[in-house]
């Protein structure tokens, strides 16, 4: 379930040549096919990091407010695929779905914005990007194979709450993400694993 798969650097993460939130990435990545970007925190759009992997062919993935600041980066329209919370979605084959990722007790990401999260399903295997959200009951209602889920605390979840949504959800693997940069530690993703059932497989895979 992991092969070709990278947590690369805080809430950026690649599968095969699928990339979600593109952030400080080293310059010896690829060309992208697809970019998802769950909401416009730089973080999390970072347009440098977009140009260094964009091509010609590549789709991107935002949400609707995004879609001017895109054009500007050299997409076209038919390159870009607008998405709103909630919805599936097909592009090529690949499937996913949208989840609404809010905060429910701190104002950095209000419901109202219609930030998102992905399910995002490649050769049968479904991987859930939480994006910058609390434990919600869209995200406890999410079912996947794999789950990326923010557990550095401060903007998002703590690495407890992180672990009851995992422990709720049950994926086969957890990974831990969105902490050792701006915010959060390691400690934060070795705590998060040692809390989830010893039915779910924990994995930390970002080198820091």
């Amino acid at each position: 379930m992991l092969d070709n798969v990278e947590a690369i650097h805080h809430s950026s993460i690649k599968i095969n040549n699928v990339f979600i939130d593109p952030f400080e990435l080293n310059e010896d990545y690829d060309n992208a096919d697809y970019i998802f970007i769950t909401h416009s925190h730089y973080d999390h759009f970072s347009e440098k990091d977009i140009l260094k992997i964009k091509n010609d062919n590549t789709i991107i993935v935002i949400p609707k407010y995004l879609k001017d600041s895109v054009l500007k980066l050299g997409f076209k329209i038919d390159k870009m695929i607008i998405v709103e919370p909630n919805k599936e979605y097909n592009i090529d084959g690949i499937k996913f779905k949208t989840i609404s990722a809010y905060n429910i007790n701190k104002t950095f990401h209000p419901k109202v914005n219609n930030w998102v999260g992905y399910i995002i399903t490649i050769n049968d295997i479904r991987y859930y990007i939480a994006g910058d959200t609390d434990n919600t009951i869209e995200a406890r209602n999410v079912s996947c194979d794999v789950a990326f889920v923010p557990v550095g605390g401060t903007f998002t979840m703590t690495y407890e709450d992180a672990a009851r949504l995992i422990n709720e959800i049950k994926p086969v693997i957890a990974i831990p993400i969105h902490y050792g940069s701006i915010v959060g530690s390691k400690s934060d993703a070795v705590n998060f694993v040692n809390l989830l059932d010893n039915t779910i497989e924990g994995k930390i895979l970002m080198k820091y």
